[in-house]
């Protein structure tokens, strides 16, 4: 089959477009035929290693996956030992243990779930980990009707879904994003909007009953200025040119050693594409609640400049890849 390879980390020249063997799904594993692919920072921290502190789960010295993706869409075409709930010529959506950008691509059935009616894959393949990520997050924060929500980055994979499952929620969200990104997030469901590029997060004082920064580089000292004394604060992911060792993640590890110090509740967010959760999410866009966005689609031999384009910072939703 096709499939996109690497066997070193680097930039985007060591994703190579390969032959190589089909997987075989083991005890509890689908084979999917894909479809689309997300492609998030996930796929470009195993493609450059860095930050260097997760080659200890990645591989020390190239990665132990040689596919990279874990966003998937498509078609089951055969089904593993013990596993149940899905047959050959379902529709799901979920996450990739083989890598999903190939051809085909071995998933766990347990982070799997049928893909939604009204989705195309594009749309379907925008949503597991984003969309996971930011359920999870939210639903940690225990927000209740009324609740002023923070979301930074509300633009981007995560935050396209945290605007919107706040909403759903009953919060009033406040984006923090560019300029050019206002009336989207408005579209979204956001009631006020921060261009990052001429006011502080702090603009309204301490009026937020939680913060979703998803992959921002501002202090913490400077978040918990603008929350409530018993507000939370969920960090999401980390800033690419946070440096090499940790990359921006900084923030999350030591998120917790502070709450443990003050009134407000500080967490970094560490999220897994689960079927529980994409059943959730599966409920929300049936009911018109959330709406994957796609800012782009590659095909399958342009998966590089994906990943080269989400090194940018400057996406809207999430970049997809096509696969023949």
């Amino acid at each position: 089959m096709k499939a996109i390879t690497q066997d070193r980390y680097g930039d985007a020249d060591v994703l190579t477009l390969s032959d190589i063997d089909q997987p075989v799904p083991g005890e509890g594993e689908v084979l999917v035929e894909v479809r689309a692919a997300g492609c998030g920072p996930d796929v470009w921290h195993v493609m450059t290693g860095k930050p260097y502190f997760a080659r200890a789960m990645l591989g020390l010295r190239k990665p132990r996956t040689q596919v990279p993706g874990l966003d998937v869409a498509g078609v089951v075409v055969e089904t593993g030992p013990g596993v149940v709930g899905f047959a050959v010529g379902d529709e799901v959506y979920g996450g990739s243990n083989g890598g999903s950008f190939a051809q085909l691509t071995v998933a766990k059935a347990d982070m799997l779930a049928h893909k939604p009616a009204g989705l195309t894959f594009e749309q379907a393949a925008a949503m597991p980990v984003s969309g996971c990520t930011a359920l999870q997050a939210l639903q940690r924060a225990d927000i209740t009707p009324g609740a002023r929500v923070l979301v930074i980055g509300a633009g981007g994979g995560v935050g396209v879904y945290a605007t919107q499952i706040a909403v759903a929620m009953g919060a009033t969200v406040t984006a923090v994003c560019s300029a050019g990104k206002a009336d989207f997030v408005r579209s979204l469901g956001a009631t006020s909007v921060i261009d990052y590029a001429r006011e502080e997060v702090t603009r309204d004082g301490r009026v937020y009953d939680v913060i979703v920064d998803t992959a921002g580089n501002r202090p913490i000292s400077l978040l918990r200025k603008a929350m409530t004394p018993k507000g939370m604060l969920l960090i999401v992911g980390g800033e690419q040119s946070g440096g090499s060792l940790l990359g921006g993640f900084q923030r999350g590890l030591f998120s917790g050693v502070v709450s443990a110090f003050v009134s407000q509740r500080l967490a970094g967010v560490i999220s897994r594409v689960r079927a529980g959760t994409l059943e959730e999410l599966t409920r929300l866009v049936d009911e018109g609640s959330v709406h994957p966005v796609v800012d782009r689609t590659f095909p399958l031999d342009e998966a590089a400049d994906a990943v080269r384009a989400i090194a940018t910072h400057h996406t809207t939703g999430k970049l997809v890849v096509t696969v023949p």
